[in-house]
């Protein structure tokens, strides 16, 4: 039996969807006025009325069944009690708490450093780089008056931070995705994905170190507020889910004693806890749109040969292990800088990388870890990405050239993980053969 090569035309509901979202947002220099959940409603319908072969209903039962897959309501489920956990923890103060203490902490010539450590932390905790963009924008706004440090430098420290976590972080959407579609287990991911980012991370450090600028007395002066205990939740989550323990359990256990210490320290009453756990859960309703919809296209794609036919044209091209590792990062990563979004390019890559994973029986906590690097790293240096989009809403001033230029965290993290790719394929191969010795 010949090996399937696919139909290059069942791509087309997805190209369609890059058309409509990247060709608006260039046509009207204003990449929100096309809602992605929109353009890619208008994918799926064109999806369903291709193939005259099969009947309309038959293909929104398979659309259905894509939307409806196992993989896909969990993580619909991981996603409201993580938007649940991060609104509880934000509204009883956690955020701030974090925030300060990690400014009260570190001395005056390296709070360049000390904003993108504590972005790193605040993302790692609450799974979101634009709720960590957010929250610490303003303050890097006045640093940057304060300090004399450029304000986009301070700005990219956020930045680079930000996205640290939203690719690190066990309750970020990306994590939920990426380990979902590839079957892997967050704790292995997080690991595999730790060890890629320590280098960039220090290179980072050491770059904001020597640029930075000694800040102002009067920063170093000014008094920050804590509460040890509002740290807890996160930390606890943290080592819970590390640990080795069902992401379930952890995200219920996360609610319980972020609630709890909001009740007991008088941050929340009863009813605001209901609100802020409501407030969570809508919260998530556009990503598990998205996933839906995505689902349903993907099932439809891969019903019509376009599934097919990329791994055709990808196993046309690759040779060995690190040829398919390496095109599953170009692919997620072109699917990111086409629609400006890393959940989405995931939720897309991720069942082509799977089965691409299969053929070449690559580690699934390291495809992992690959899709979700590239696409962290691509959204730090997009100019209509919406960690950017989010900056560059508070910081008015700035354009996103003057961020990019000091984002030296997703560039290090893009190209530490090709070379990662290439030592990786290298060690490998010269262990195989000493075996065979």
């Amino acid at each position: 039996m010949g090996e399937k090569k696919g139909n290059i035309y069942g791509l087309f509901p997805m190209v369609l969807f890059i058309i409509i979202y990247l060709g608006n947002g260039i046509i009207t220099k204003n990449f929100k006025s096309m809602p992605v959940e929109v353009a890619f409603l208008l994918s799926g319908v064109v999806a369903l009325c291709l193939n005259k072969k099969i009947k309309f209903q038959e293909k929104v039962d398979i659309f259905c069944k894509g939307g409806g897959n196992p993989n896909i309501i969990l993580m619909c489920l991981i996603f409201i009690l993580a938007g649940a956990f991060s609104q509880v923890s934000k509204d009883m103060n956690a955020v701030s708490s974090v925030v300060n203490f990690g400014l009260s902490i570190f001395p005056s010539r390296v709070l360049i450093v000390a904003l993108f450590l504590i972005s790193c932390f605040v993302s790692l905790s609450i799974g979101t780089s634009v709720g960590t963009i957010v929250a610490l924008t303003p303050i890097a706004i006045g640093l940057s008056e304060q300090s004399g440090n450029p304000l986009g430098m301070c700005c990219a420290a956020v930045l680079g931070g930000a996205m640290f976590g939203d690719n690190l972080s066990i309750i970020s959407d990306t994590t939920i995705v990426a380990t979902k579609t590839q079957g892997c287990e967050m704790k292995d991911k997080f690991k595999a994905n730790f060890k890629l980012l320590i280098i960039p991370s220090l290179m980072t450090i050491l770059m904001f170190y020597l640029m930075g600028e000694s800040s102002s007395s009067e920063i170093t002066s000014k008094i920050y507020e804590y509460d040890i205990i509002k740290m807890v939740p996160y930390i606890l989550v943290l080592i819970s889910a590390l640990s080795g323990m069902n992401v379930f359990i952890v995200l219920i256990f996360g609610i319980t004693i972020s609630g709890g210490i909001g009740l007991y320290l008088n941050d929340l009453t009863l009813e605001t806890l209901i609100q802020s756990i409501s407030t969570g859960i809508q919260g998530t309703g556009k990503i598990i749109i998205i996933v839906i919809i995505v689902g349903g296209i993907i099932e439809l794609v891969k019903l019509n040969g376009g599934i097919d036919y990329l791994i055709y044209v990808i196993k046309s091209k690759v040779k060995k292990k690190r040829d398919a590792e390496l095109w599953i990062g170009i692919l997620v990563l072109v699917i990111d800088i086409c629609v400006g979004n890393n959940t989405i390019a995931i939720v897309s890559a991720g069942p082509i990388a799977k089965e691409i994973s299969n053929e070449y029986e690559l580690e699934p906590k390291i495809v992992a870890s690959i899709l979700d690097t590239f696409s962290a790293g691509v959204q730090g240096i997009l100019p209509y990405s919406n960690p950017m989009l989010a900056i560059l809403g508070i910081a008015t001033s700035l354009s996103a050239f003057d961020i990019i230029i000091f984002n030296y965290y997703s560039i290090f993290m893009i190209i530490t993980t090709f070379i990662a790719i290439f030592i990786r394929s290298f060690t490998i191969n010269k262990t195989k053969v000493l075996s065979e010795v």
